[in-house]
C-alpha cells in the first residue's frame, strides 16, 4: 500500500465500514514482563520496588553488624539491631494493625508478637533474622502472585489497537474500539483478528491457540467462525463482526482471569478459618509451654514456628492459576466455587443434540436396492423434498448439493403430515416418507437393506410404484465424543445421557460412545428432576448442555457446563462455558480442577503436619527461635510455590 494512512477521529466514523487491519502481529519478544504503568493494576503485579530492596538490605546489614558487633556504642543496648528491626518490621506491623482493626487473627500479628518477645528477652539478632525471613518470603509471594496477574496484562496486548478503514479508496486508520457488530473487517496475513465474527470472503489458516488451545492452525472458509486474538497466517479474509471487546470469547477469557481473585470458593473460607485456628493453637501452646517450663526462648519458638501463611496465600493462588489454565484451554469458569465443585464431581450428565452430536441432521447412509445407484436414489428423493421445509428434506438436499447436483422442481406435490411427500415429476409418481406411507400405496419394501443398528430416521423412496431404497438420516456424534467419553470413564467418572430423543436413538448413541446410562424422552423439567434424583443418591454432578431445554438441569446440577455454540440462556445459567464445542476441553477442564484440588489438599495436610511437629519440638526446647523462623518461612514458601505450579506460563509462544 503506497499511500499514507489517514487518521480518523471517532466523530468521523459513520455508516457501513470496511476495515483493513494493518498492524503486524506482535513478536515473541513483546510478550515479556510488562512495564510499569502499562496496564491497570500494574502496582499489584510489580517487580521489587527500590524501597523493598533497600529495606531488605538494611535489615541484612543490621543483622551482620549485630552478629559481628561491628558498632555497639551502648553495651547494654543494640542501637543498630533495634533500628534494623523497626525499619524492617514496619510493613509487617502495618498489616498486623489492619488485622486488629478487623478483629482477625493473622500470621503477621503472631510474628509481630514473636519479634517483640524476642526483643524483650534480648534476642536482637533472632528478631532481625525473623524480620529478614518474613520480608523475603513476602516479596517472593508477591512475585509469584504477580506472575498470574501479569498474565492478564500480557493477554490484553494480544488484540490490535488500531485498524484501517477505506474511505474513497484511501486507507484510514481508526481505533479498534470504533468497530461495531455488522462491520466487515479485512484481515491480512500475519495480523491478529480484533473481533469475533464469521468469514464472509476468502480462505486462510488461522492460529487459534490463544483461544481454543488447538496447537495446529485451523483452515477458515466462508461461513466459519473466527475469534479475537487469533492470528491469520496465510490468505486475506473478510470477517463480518459479531462481537467486540469484552463480548468476544477472548474478552471473556480475560474477564474470567481478572475475576478469579474476586471469587471466593468455599475452600478459601476454610483456609482462612484454618489459618486463624492455627494461630490460636500456637498461642495456647505457647502459654502452656511457658507455664510448664518457664523458658521464654521455647515459648517464642512455639509462636514463631506455627503458621498457616502457606495455606492462606496458596489457596487463592491455586484457584487463580487453575482458572487461568482453564481459560487458556478453552473454558470460562465463572468463579472459584464452580472450580472447587468440578474437582469433586463423580457423575457427568450430558444432553445429546448439540452436545454429544453436531446438532445438524445429515445423511448418514444410502441403501439403494439392487440395480439402483446411490445417486439415482438421492436425486429422486431430492425432487420430492425440493419444496419441503422439513429438517430431513434439508439434509437430503444438502447431501445432493455436496455432490454438485441439483434436483428439478416437481410438477405437483403434497405433504401428508406424519407420513411423507407424494409428488409428480415428468409424469412419474414419487413417494418419499415412512414405511406406513409406502404401505398405503401398496409398495413392497421387503428389499430394504437399511441396517437397524444405525441410529436416526429412515426415509423410504419409491418411483412409479417401484421401491428404490432407503436413506438414513441422523445427527452424527462429534468426532471427539468417543475419545472424550473414554477419558471421562478412565478418570473414574460415571456418564449419563439425558435426551428428549426416542429410546432407540438414545440407546444406539450410548452404545456407540460407551455411555454408562441413558434416559430417553426427557422434557426440560424431567431432566431437572433426574438431576435431583442423582443428587439425592449423593452424586456430585456436572451437567453439560447447549439448549434452552437444558437450562433448568444446568442450574440444578452442582456445576452447569454450557457448550460454546449453545443458547444464551444456557450460557447464563451455567457456571462454566466451553469456548467452541470440543468435548475434549471438558476433559482438560476436569483434570485442571482435580489438580487444583489436590494441590490445595496437599497444602492443608502439609501445613498441619509441619505445624504439629514444629510446635512439639519447640515446646520441648528442641528448636531455637532462629531455626523456628527458618522452618516457618521455608514451609510457607514451599506451599506457595506448590500452588504456583498451576499458574499459566507468563511467556506466550506462537
Amino acid at each position: 500500500m503506497s499511500e499514507e494512512p489517514v487518521r480518523l477521529r471517532a466523530s468521523q466514523a459513520s455508516g457501513p465500514r470496511v476495515y483493513i487491519t494493518g498492524a503486524p502481529a506482535p513478536t515473541d519478544q513483546e510478550f515479556g514482563p510488562t512495564q510499569p504503568g502499562s496496564h491497570p493494576g500494574e502496582s499489584s503485579a510489580r517487580l521489587l520496588h527500590t524501597g523493598d530492596i533497600l529495606r531488605i538490605l538494611f535489615v541484612a546489614l543490621a543483622g551482620a553488624a549485630v552478629l559481628t558487633r561491628l558498632w555497639e556504642p551502648i553495651p547494654s543496648f543494640s542501637v543498630v539491631g533495634v533500628a534494623g528491626t523497626i525499619v524492617g518490621t514496619y510493613p509487617i506491623l502495618r498489616e498486623a494493625f489492619d488485622a486488629l482493626l478487623q478483629r482477625r487473627m493473622t500470621m503477621e500479628l503472631s510474628m509481630c508478637i514473636a519479634i517483640c518477645a524476642a526483643l524483650a528477652i534480648g534476642e536482637v539478632f533472632t528478631a532481625l533474622v525473623i524480620v529478614l525471613f518474613v520480608l523475603i518470603a513476602e516479596e517472593l509471594e508477591r512475585l509469584t502472585v504477580g506472575r498470574g496477574r501479569r498474565a492478564i496484562g500480557d493477554l490484553l496486548d494480544l488484540v490490535p489497537e488500531t485498524v484501517l478503514v477505506r474511505r474513497d479508496g484511501r486507507p484510514v486508520e481508526v481505533s479498534a474500539d470504533q468497530i461495531v457488530p455488522g462491520d466487515v473487517i479485512v484481515v491480512k496475513p500475519g495480523v491478529r483478528v480484533p473481533v469475533d465474527g464469521a468469514v464472509c470472503k476468502g480462505s486462510s489458516f488461522v492460529d487459534e491457540s490463544a483461544i481454543t488451545g488447538e496447537s495446529l492452525p485451523v483452515e477458515k472458509t466462508a461461513g466459519m467462525p473466527v475469534y479475537a486474538s487469533s492470528i491469520n497466517q496465510s490468505g486475506t479474509i473478510d470477517v463480518t463482526v459479531a462481537r467486540v471487546g469484552r463480548e468476544t470469547a477472548f474478552g471473556k477469557i480475560v474477564q474470567a482471569v481478572e475475576e478469579a481473585e474476586k471469587s471466593r470458593a468455599p475452600i478459601q473460607k476454610t483456609a482462612d478459618r484454618l489459618a486463624g485456628y492455627l494461630v490460636y493453637f500456637a498461642a495456647g501452646c505457647a502459654i502452656l509451654t511457658f507455664a510448664i517450663g518457664h523458658d521464654p526462648r521455647s515459648t517464642i519458638s512455639v509462636i514463631i514456628v506455627a503458621g498457616a501463611c502457606g495455606v492462606a496465600a496458596g489457596t487463592p493462588l491455586a484457584i487463580l492459576g487453575a482458572i487461568g489454565q482453564a481459560a487458556r484451554r478453552g473454558a470460562i469458569v465463572k468463579g472459584g466455587r464452580y472450580l472447587e465443585e468440578l474437582g469433586r464431581i463423580d457423575v457427568v450428565v450430558m444432553d445429546k443434540t448439540g452436545t454429544l452430536t453436531c446438532g445438524d441432521t445429515t445423511v448418514v447412509g444410502l441403501h439403494p436396492v439392487s440395480g439402483v445407484s446411490e445417486q439415482s436414489l438421492l436425486l429422486t428423493a431430492a425432487v420430492a423434498e425440493r419444496s419441503s421445509e422439513h429438517p430431513l428434506g434439508r439434509a437430503i438436499l444438502k447431501r445432493l448439493a455436496e455432490q454438485g447436483l441439483t434436483a428439478p422442481e416437481p410438477d405437483r406435490s403434497y405433504y401428508i403430515p406424519g407420513k411423507g411427500i407424494v409428488c409428480l415429476s415428468n409424469g412419474d409418481e414419487i413417494l418419499v416418507g415412512s414405511q406406513s406411507l409406502l404401505k398405503e400405496w401398496r409398495i413392497d419394501t421387503s428389499a430394504n437393506g437399511s441396517p437397524a443398528s444405525v441410529p436416526g430416521s429412515e426415509v423410504l423412496v419409491a418411483r412409479r410404484k417401484a421401491f428404490l431404497g432407503s436413506i438414513q438420516i441422523g445427527d452424527v456424534p462429534r468426532p471427539e465424543a468417543l475419545q472424550a467419553i473414554g477419558e471421562l470413564r478412565r478418570m473414574g467418572l460415571r456418564t449419563v445421557l439425558l435426551t428428549g430423543d426416542n429410546e432407540d436413538v438414545a440407546g444406539a448413541i450410548s452404545a456407540t460412545l460407551g455411555i454408562d446410562r441413558f434416559v430417553a424422552g426427557m422434557l426440560p423439567d424431567e431432566k431437572s428432576f433426574q438431576i435431583r434424583v442423582l443428587k439425592y443418591t449423593g452424586a456430585k454432578i456436572a451437567m453439560v448442555g447447549d439448549g434452552i431445554n437444558d437450562a433448568p438441569a444446568l442450574v440444578e446440577a452442582q456445576v452447569g457446563i454450557a457448550m460454546g455454540s449453545g443458547t444464551d440462556i444456557a450460557k447464563e445459567g451455567a457456571g462454566v462455558v466451553l469456548i467452541g464445542n470440543d468435548l475434549l476441553k471438558l476433559v482438560d477442564l476436569i483434570k485442571v480442577a482435580r489438580r487444583c484440588r489436590r494441590v490445595i489438599i496437599f497444602n492443608f495436610a502439609g501445613t498441619l503436619v509441619v505445624d504439629g511437629i514444629g510446635v512439639g519440638l519447640a515446646a520441648f526446647g528442641l528448636l531455637n527461635p532462629l531455626l523456628a523462623a527458618f522452618i516457618h518461612v521455608s514451609s510457607e514458601l514451599a506451599f506457595i510455590l506448590n500452588s504456583s505450579r498451576l499458574l499459566p506460563r507468563p511467556e506466550l509462544k506462537w
